[in-house]
């Protein structure tokens, strides 16, 4: 495979990624950004716990989708993500459904 091919391959692969997102996006709720990853869920709780002078956040999803090229289902119907970094998690309108992705992705 050459480097073209791959570039090709990988330029396919989010593409595919993006219009799956804009399929999806009006069957969820809220939308949730943290440092390595990307959802969309139904429902989210979020738990801040402190370690000394640490502070991590640790999510429970459900009933969501993953923004992650390689995965062959993104579909999940729980997960529990935890994270040092900061979060971000918004309730969607019925118009946000029009809303591009992320600048980050």
């Amino acid at each position: 495979m050459s480097a073209e091919d791959l570039d090709n391959f990988e330029s396919d692969a989010e593409l595919h990624l993006y219009r799956e997102y804009r399929d999806v996006l009006k069957l969820f709720k809220y939308v949730v950004e943290v440092d390595r990853r990307f959802y969309l869920c139904n429902k989210v709780d979020v738990q801040s716990h402190s370690t000394g002078t640490d502070v991590y956040f640790e999510l429970t999803l459900t009933d969501a989708w993953v923004w992650d090229v390689y995965r062959t289902s993104r579909f999940i119907k729980s997960a529990r993500v935890v994270t040092f970094k900061d979060i971000n998690v918004e309730e969607l309108s019925h118009s946000d459904a029009d809303m591009d992705i992320p600048s980050q992705f």
